[in-house]
């Protein structure tokens, strides 16, 4: 009967320097990338002691190495909600391919932060099973932060970057300018001619929820100076917007701005069952944009997700390299989002002229 192998053992730093023939606290320069000519290791001995740690496997403890005041080259995620699950992964998937990517440029390790327990749809970014320090700086990623959090992790001396604008002061974020994009799409509604105006979104608090809110309010108000009733809906899921479409079309909005792709197409269905032909009776606009093909090509937003993860990341290097110094307006940085024209948006019939 053939025996299994035994586990292999962590080699040490004592063990490598005496394979090396060199002190230990040679080793430590090596490992933590101080082998530099300041440190006045030959050239011939640190290429000696690599030579051996790649012999032996070595992996440096990321704990003793931070204490040490060295970096790891690891960068943490952390999501606020879970990222693979199917109602949120196609969200995630694309913020986590750019900072995959740039990680891949930048030669940093990533690692997904997931001890902590998620109660009520949420983590909690200071549970104690949460091993934040392991990493040398970390990106968040969620439709909601806790402020307490983040005033928290800006005193604690770990670097972070947010995903999204977050208003808690001194917080470097990359966000979308999810106003800016909503207005632009207000303007083009009001220059077909439309002045009955619906919105449904998100019942959130999360920054990006009430920056297209305002992007749409605003413009409603320069176009014509608030006196429009806009009819403003909550929704708080994909089910149950039966009621939210009533609203709407007691309204009598003749186009209605819906935040969330899946509620978009909900919508869609629910006016198709009604007779509603969109976008000849009712347009339709969502401030999002869907992972899948959908029946009809919506118009609407579509958010750098990718290239929001890729400069995420590359903002927080720039953070951790000790030679980079960025002033206030640096560590915020807005990306613009694109127009999709789409088929769901026109004119509205009753104000066409009449024949």
């Amino acid at each position: 009967m053939r025996r299994q192998d035994a586990p292999r053992v962590r080699i040490t730093q004592r063990q490598v320097a005496e394979l090396a023939g060199v002190s230990q606290s040679t080793v430590s320069l090596v490992v933590n990338g101080k082998a530099d000519a300041r440190s006045r290791i030959p050239r011939a001995t640190r290429e000696r002691v690599l030579r051996v740690l790649r012999e032996a496997e070595y992996v440096a403890d990321p704990a003793a190495r931070r204490l040490a005041g060295g970096m790891n080259r690891l960068v943490g995620v952390f999501t606020y909600e879970p990222a693979f699950p199917a109602a949120s992964r196609d969200f995630y998937a694309a913020l986590l391919t750019g900072i995959e990517h740039q990680a891949e440029q930048l030669g940093y390790d990533l690692l997904m932060f997931t001890s902590a327990p998620v109660t009520h749809g949420r983590r909690q970014l200071f549970h104690p099973a949460n091993r934040l320090r392991l990493a040398d700086g970390c990106l968040l990623l969620g439709l909601e932060m806790d402020d307490a959090d983040l005033e928290r992790l800006a005193t604690s001396g770990l670097p972070f970057v947010a995903v999204g604008r977050r208003e808690t002061p001194g917080v470097p974020y990359v966000a979308a300018d999810y106003a800016g994009a909503t207005a632009e799409l207000v303007g083009q509604a009001w220059d077909l001619g439309h002045r009955r105006f619906a919105m449904i979104h998100r019942d959130s608090s999360g920054e990006s929820v009430q920056d297209r809110l305002r992007g749409l309010i605003d413009e409603l108000s320069r176009r014509d100076r608030g006196a429009l009733g806009t009819a403003v809906i909550e929704a708080a899921s994909t089910t149950g917007l039966e009621k939210e479409w009533r609203r709407v079309r007691r309204a009598g909005a003749s186009v209605v701005f819906v935040e969330s792709p899946e509620h978009a197409l909900v919508v869609l269905d629910l006016a198709r069952r009604d007779g509603v032909c969109v976008p000849d009776e009712l347009s339709l606009v969502t401030l999002g944009d869907p992972a899948h093909a959908t029946p009809v090509e919506l118009t609407r937003i579509v958010p750098p997700r990718t290239r929001l993860g890729a400069e995420a990341l590359s903002l927080l290097g720039q953070i951790l390299d000790p030679q980079v110094h960025l002033s206030t307006d640096e560590l915020r940085v807005t990306l613009p989002c694109a127009i999709a024209p789409g088929a769901t948006l026109a004119g509205p019939a009753d104000e066409r002229p009449a024949t």
